[in-house]
């Protein structure tokens, strides 16, 4: 049974059509859908690229760690199960077309997605109070689910919600730089890997926010993890990847050629007495997966 949403009890008690009530239960399904499909089925850019990193792993060991990473993503998926028992905590990004109007509170419906989601696939209820540590059983509280609101032209609204587990992201970290310290930020980076080792289950996905403020460097490093893993990198990426896989870390911090898979960083303008710099890391696991809704442009 789909949760009753606010946006249910606004239309009905409001005299509202009836079409806004399914529109949306429809919508409260489909995201519901979309977490689980994040949660059993790595994006084939994902799949391909632990492929690749097992394909020319030479270090047994972590050759051996990479086929029971294949492996397990091949049962979650056959067997439509969620693919790590650490299922996260439940993050959207939202893409809303200026011209979209869904008829209906969207953040409520996608937190009851989630209520819906955490008990039909099932999800590990992993929300808890920051400070008392009470769980509210449901992977909703305060905050949470997170969704971050971007307006764009169009009629259009585009969702991606992206499962992000504890353990990478325990070891993700934000660092504020004189203006000057541009040069260690690669430093920074690597120093951050080498603290974590093993504890993110490498290899990894380096997504690196560097300039605007304090918390937009951190989303902008959540955000390029969502790039595609098989899209060009440029020079300073590149130069980061090779840099972070010399480390010998590997897969599962057991040794190896493939420490992290691909590294991605995006900028925004910053003041100009600072230097933000955030990187968020990703396990192998590199769980997202996107829908749309409304008009064709």
């Amino acid at each position: 049974m789909i949760p009753p949403s606010y946006c249910f009890y606004y239309f009905i008690h409001s005299g509202g059509l009836l079409s806004l009530k399914i529109r949306c239960e429809n919508f409260i399904r489909s995201i519901a859908d979309l977490i689980r499909k994040a949660e059993i089925e790595l994006p084939d850019d994902v799949v391909n690229a632990l492929r690749k990193a097992e394909s020319i792993e030479e270090n047994q060991v972590a050759k051996s760690q990479l086929q029971a990473i294949l492996k397990n993503i091949e049962i979650a998926k056959n067997h439509a199960v969620p693919m790590c028992q650490d299922t996260g905590i439940m993050i959207f990004f939202a893409e809303l077309g200026t011209e979209f109007q869904p008829g209906f509170d969207l953040e409520a419906a996608v937190r009851d997605a989630v209520v819906l989601a955490t008990r039909e696939i099932p999800l590990r209820p992993n929300a808890v109070d920051p400070l008392n540590r009470n769980n509210s059983g449901n992977n909703t509280g305060s905050g949470i689910p997170d969704i971050h609101w971007k307006l764009v032209p169009g009629k259009q609204l585009k969702i991606t919600v992206s499962p992000k587990g504890a353990g990478s992201e325990n070891m993700s970290a934000l660092r504020m730089f004189n203006p000057t310290e541009a040069g260690s930020i690669k430093n920074f980076v690597l120093e951050t890997v080498i603290n974590a080792g093993g504890m993110p289950c490498p290899p990894l996905t380096l997504g690196i926010g560097i300039g605007g403020s304090f918390d937009k460097a951190a989303r902008l490093a959540k955000e390029a993890l969502l790039e595609p893993l098989d899209a060009p990198m440029n020079e300073l990426e590149q130069e980061v990847l090779e840099a972070v896989n010399a480390l010998g870390i590997g897969c599962m911090g057991l040794g190896g050629s493939t420490t992290a898979l691909a590294v991605h960083i995006k900028t925004a303008h910053c003041h100009t007495a600072s230097l933000p710099v955030a990187i968020n890391i990703q396990c192998w696991a590199n769980r997202h997966a996107s829908i749309v809704f409304g008009e064709e442009e």
